[in-house]
């Protein structure tokens, strides 16, 4: 198989037309490339267990504007919702103070 990729590895080249070639060699048997990897079965928890069940209340709370802005700051990168996250981070609380 050959690839040709762009030759970027010199620092401070810009000539994107310089190609280079790389060759690897692969096996025509696909199942000698892969190695063979254990089954897991039942990884995953039942449906039941996925959605929690506990009920929420709404409050107003007040915070500071650095813990907010951390919040909202990596709610925004996973796609959630900062609401969500605090209420995580007071669940693991409670989980590890409650014993």
């Amino acid at each position: 198989m050959k690839i040709n990729l762009p030759n970027i590895i010199e620092k401070g080249k810009t000539d994107m037309n310089k190609k280079i070639t790389i060759q690897a060699k692969t096996s025509k048997n696909i199942s000698k490339t892969i190695p063979k990897g254990k089954i897991v079965t039942n990884f995953l928890p039942p449906p039941e267990k996925l959605a929690k069940k506990e009920p929420k209340i709404k409050i107003t709370i007040t915070l500071n504007r650095e813990s907010v802005d951390f919040f909202k700051k990596y709610a925004q990168k996973n796609n959630v919702k900062y609401q969500t996250m605090i209420n995580e981070v007071l669940e693991k609380y409670v989980q590890r103070y409650n014993k």
